[in-house]
């Protein structure tokens, strides 16, 4: 791996709680993943009023009525991409950041895009702070991929479609794997998709809610 990460936060109770029994305690499994949820800080990602909860098992707000997904959901996302730390992977909304840190935390490379030019550039700065080196930030419309890359073995799509936007599942590579929400709003399944000679396996894991993905020209 490229990156030299120097971010790691304490092992205080909040965090050995949301490791034992948030994670563990839910079928996170995954050593490196386990690693990865202990190392990366995750109250430098939220808001100064929301330190104090940072670790609980639930989604806070965070700038452009953006949120920063539950513990739990973001560990069962980056476990279901099953990374083995060779990987180039695209993300799709870097929100905080949080999300992409641990893909960082994971795999050799992160092209990671998001549509809101403030949570972007917030972002690129808090990682940079972190010492990760091994991130590409792009603010753009996310559901159209970064095509330059592909293909990506590992897509990550973190804001709920009602169906996989067709320039990703274009870009995901042979055999590669696709994770994300799909659905209707009140009805969002998070999903696992592998191209198998351009077919599409799916997976279902669980139901969730996500923030919708917004296609269209990039915001500001």
């Amino acid at each position: 791996m490229t990156s030299t990460k120097t971010g790691t936060s304490a092992k205080t109770g909040d965090v050995q709680q949301m490791l034992s029994r948030d994670l563990q305690g839910r079928n996170i499994e995954c050593p490196r993943v386990l690693a990865a949820m202990e190392r990366v800080p995750r109250q430098q990602f939220v808001s100064p009023a929301d330190e104090k909860i940072a670790y609980d098992d639930r989604a806070l707000p965070i700038d452009c009525e953006q949120t920063i997904s539950q513990p739990y959901m973001v560990a069962l996302m980056t476990q279901s991409l099953r990374l083995q730390g060779d990987e180039t992977v695209l993300e799709i909304g870097t929100g905080s950041g949080y999300q992409t840190a641990l893909l960082a935390e994971l795999a050799t490379e992160v092209i990671t895009i998001e549509r809101h030019s403030a949570l972007s550039t917030s972002a690129q700065q808090r990682l940079g702070q972190l010492g990760y080196d091994n991130v590409t930030f792009l603010q753009q419309d996310g559901s159209q991929g970064y095509c330059q890359r592909a293909p990506y073995s590992r897509i990550l799509i973190t804001a709920a479609a009602t169906k996989c936007p067709e320039p990703l599942w274009e870009q995901l590579a042979e055999g590669g794997l696709l994770v994300g929400p799909f659905g209707e709003r009140a009805r969002q399944v998070l999903e696992r998709l592998q191209k198998d000679d351009g077919r599409c396996r799916r997976e279902k894991l669980v139901g969730c809610r996500f923030v919708p993905l917004i296609e269209g020209l990039p915001a500001s």
